[in-house]
């Protein structure tokens, strides 16, 4: 009796990787998804050390070494390709993805907003929802299309925020 194969995700990020990790602890080498890369914009996110101590293959695409965002994301794009991905998971991806990357893999990208989308849509959604004083934030994942979040929602899960919380502890 033979499982079926598992399905290769490519994982973008640019800070610490805290949702990288959660991929890693509970879908990664499960048996259904296996995160075949991890791509981000900087050389030293932690991010990076996460994939790396879970035997992830890595890559990394500075905005400052490319003449613009289409050949970044043309670059990353080939590599990519390269790791026979099926998804590619924006989380905590802190770079807006170029017309063109989406169109490559139209359907295939999703991103882990924090927020409850269309509310605070963009960077610092945390920050947003602090400064708005609201009392239930969340988390929203969607489909990434050429907008910035606004793309078919896929899942929401709200939270709610206790009295005098930060954004680091939010």
């Amino acid at each position: 009796m033979s499982s079926s194969p598992s399905f290769p995700v490519v994982v973008l990020a640019s800070g610490g990787g805290t949702n990288l990790q959660a991929i890693l602890d509970q879908l990664h080498g499960q048996g259904e998804v296996e995160v075949v890369g991890v791509g981000s914009d900087k050389p030293g996110a932690y991010a990076l050390e996460r994939a790396v101590a879970a035997k992830v293959p890595t890559a990394v695409f500075p905005r400052d070494e490319f003449d613009d965002r289409e050949a970044r994301d043309s670059a990353m794009a080939d590599w990519i390709q390269s790791t026979g991905a099926e998804l590619v998971a924006l989380a905590g991806y802190m770079q807006l993805v170029s017309p063109l990357f989406v169109e490559r893999f139209r359907g295939r990208i999703i991103n882990v907003h924090p927020a409850l989308l269309p509310s605070f849509p963009g960077l610092d959604a945390i920050g947003q929802a602090l400064e708005h004083g609201v009392k239930v934030t969340g988390v929203t994942v969607h489909f990434v299309d050429e907008g910035t979040d606004t793309g078919p929602v896929i899942i929401q899960r709200a939270v709610e925020i206790p009295a005098n919380w930060d954004r680091d502890e939010l």
